[in-house]
């Protein structure tokens, strides 16, 4: 008696998990939207409600994700009895640039993420350099210095250009021209700048058209 009654608990216990409605997805939750839609990442994920949660492929599912341009990072998981969770980090844009006419958010890495037609968010600056992307060191020099600039001070700053990685020039809304160079020494550079912007600002230094921060301990205003 006992012995066959093992093989049917077992048998239901299968059914419950692989096959019963019980442990079915019923909904699937997206955690960490912005710019995108919970209802646009929950079609991307594919999870199918009423898929038994042990069946859904979560790897697969967050492989799809991940190809959305503005996801960062994406992590599926079961939530039992009855649910999935989708947790995205969004790109953060630093900047915009401009091809053939397409303006194009990017962030701090490099990546090309998403076209905006109107105003960028605020805080993103536009970058000029010739061929934009991770892997072009102009681009990356360039949001190198705006990354190390404090929100307050990239808020100031109504565009940033580079022609190679150690020729990054930033313009100040006030029309003031920052000289950065290369990417090195970034923080210091920033902190140089902020101190300057101050000394300018309560007028202990005498205005200056062109601040040169290349070589953060050697500034040359004129």
């Amino acid at each position: 008696m006992r012995t066959g009654l093992a093989p049917a608990v077992l048998g239901l216990l299968a059914w419950l998990v692989w096959g019963s409605p019980v442990l079915a997805v019923s909904t699937v939750r997206v955690d960490g939207a912005g710019t995108l839609t919970a209802g646009e990442v929950v079609e991307v994920a594919g999870i199918a409600e009423g898929t038994p949660l042990l069946r859904v492929d979560v790897d697969a599912a967050e492989a799809r994700v991940a190809r959305l341009p503005q996801v960062a990072s994406v992590e599926v998981a079961r939530g039992w009895p009855r649910s999935v969770v989708v947790t995205i980090e969004e790109r953060v844009p630093v900047a915009v640039v401009e091809q053939a006419g397409t303006r194009t958010l990017v962030d701090a890495d490099g990546v090309l993420f998403d076209t905006v037609t109107g105003t960028p968010p605020p805080g993103v600056v536009p970058l000029d350099v010739p061929g934009p992307g991770a892997g072009d060191r102009a681009t990356r020099a360039g949001l190198a210095a705006l990354v190390a600039l404090p929100a307050g001070v990239r808020a100031d700053v109504a565009a940033a250009s580079a022609t190679t990685s150690e020729d990054v020039t930033l313009t100040l809304t006030d029309g003031t021209t920052v000289l950065w160079g290369s990417a090195e020494d970034a923080e210091d550079k920033a902190d140089v700048l902020v101190a300057l912007l101050g000394q300018l600002e309560s007028g202990a230094l005498d205005p200056a058209g062109t601040i040169d921060v290349s070589a953060p301990s050697a500034v040359v205003l004129r």
